[in-house]
């Protein structure tokens, strides 16, 4: 059986959990998150622990225990402090621009590209070249940074592109001038 699946989740104070027609509810003092359960795992609440078990001890069955145990992790997490991830712009002329829901990007093109933030995850102006993107659901805060990044991902050879902040960039080296 899977290790994480033994896991149980302590939940801080402010936090509570229900399931209700194989549907959790987790809500805290951020927000509130709900999943459906799967078919297979079985989700017990005590007064401050969540725990998984099999139905039916299946292959299958373990694996799923493993994955609801970290998504009902995630949401604990969530709605107690929250989630974020943060992107910075390398190189010149690089630079974010945050105004309400929208992001100003200029990457290099011949034109800026703005992207909408949406209505459940904030971002914040750290810098020209710095945001940080904060929100309770850790799927949808990667996913936006993602998409972020995608705009202009890190090239090899000067490093120049939108990163997660701390990334590492493996460099590459250019052509060597004919000798």
């Amino acid at each position: 059986m899977s290790r994480i699946g033994n896991r149980k989740i302590a939940m801080p104070n402010g936090v509570s959990a229900t399931i209700e027609n194989e549907i959790i509810t987790v809500k805290g003092t951020k927000g509130s998150l709900t999943e459906k359960i799967n078919d297979l795992v079985e989700v017990i609440i005590n007064e401050n622990t969540i725990e998984t078990k099999a139905k039916k001890e299946t292959k299958e069955a373990n694996m799923c225990v493993g994955t609801m145990n970290s998504l009902i992790n995630n949401m604990v997490i969530g709605v107690s402090t929250g989630f974020s991830k943060g992107l910075e712009a390398v190189g010149v002329g690089y630079r974010f621009q945050v105004s309400g829901n929208k992001i100003n990007i200029s990457a290099g093109f011949s034109h800026p590209v703005i992207i909408n933030v949406p209505s459940d995850l904030k971002v914040e102006q750290v810098s020209n070249t710095e945001i940080t993107i904060s929100g309770i659901d850790k799927q949808k805060v990667a996913e936006f940074a993602a998409n972020v990044r995608k705009v202009r991902e890190p090239e090899p050879y000067k490093g120049k592109g939108i990163r997660y902040k701390g990334e590492y960039v493996r460099r590459k080296e250019g052509k060597k001038a004919a000798k």
